[in-house]
């Protein structure tokens, strides 16, 4: 690795965490030897970074600081490439455009050499399999997560019966074929999940829930999870 590789390393490590980190830390997230770690430390300070703090101590990078132009190695590039085209592909409308604009972002701010090796990429996505139909709008989906807000739902079982639900959401998973969305149920008053191709409506309401979503789902993970239970089969129960 370049010096200039192994500086920009130190800033993208630094810029990982809010709270003051020891060197010892930060050499071995960089791979670099302690006494190499206090150097380039302090070559970033003499260059204007602002990274405050001193051994002993602990450093921490202001967060307001901008980062010189995006340096990716090979394999990280790949899988930009490789995610953002198979979203684009396979995702919902609001998902697919995101992620073009995120990769044209991106494209715009890399240096010469690597916006040449990112339109040439040979990593392409194939045709898939034909994924579940959906009634409901997935970016309402996104939005009620995003925004914490209840959602009313008609939801139809494997079985058949339908039933009117008012729901929390608080994550999406995304699976090959299908997508099932992670609910409080106020019905049922417990976790549940809902395959979105079962959703027949589903209406945003403007009452927020009362937790936030990280909560539920650390909720989630300690009731579920942990349990070894499996998230599709809980989509089917009533």
């Amino acid at each position: 690795m370049s010096r200039s590789e192994r500086l920009l390393t130190l800033l993208q490590v630094l810029r990982r965490y809010r709270a003051p980190v020891t060197g010892h830390v930060l050499a071995r997230d960089t791979g670099v030897s302690i006494r190499t770690l206090y150097r380039d430390i302090a070559s970033l300070q003499a260059q204007g970074a602002a990274i405050e703090g001193e051994p002993g101590v602990g450093y921490v990078m202001k967060h307001s600081f901008m980062l010189p132009p995006m340096m990716f190695a090979a394999e990280e590039l790949d899988a930009l490439v490789l995610g953002t085209r198979l979203v684009a592909e396979q995702g919902d409308k609001g998902l697919a455009q995101g992620a073009r604009t995120a990769l044209d972002k991106i494209s715009a701010v890399l240096p010469a050499e690597l916006r040449r090796e990112l339109d040439a990429s040979a990593l392409l996505v194939g045709a898939g399999r034909q994924g579940d139909t959906h009634a409901v709008d997935i970016d309402l989906l996104r939005r009620a997560i995003r925004s914490e807000r209840k959602l009313r739902i008609t939801y139809r079982t494997a079985s058949g019966p339908v039933s009117q639900r008012t729901v929390w959401p608080y994550a999406l998973v995304y699976f090959d074929l299908t997508r099932v969305l992670m609910c409080w149920c106020e019905l049922r008053a417990t976790f549940r999940n809902f395959r979105t191709d079962r959703i027949d409506a589903s209406e945003l309401l403007d009452e927020r829930y009362p937790k936030n979503r990280q909560t539920l789902l650390m909720e989630w993970r300690r009731a579920e999870f942990v349990a070894g239970r499996s998230i599709l089969p809980e989509a089917d129960r009533r």
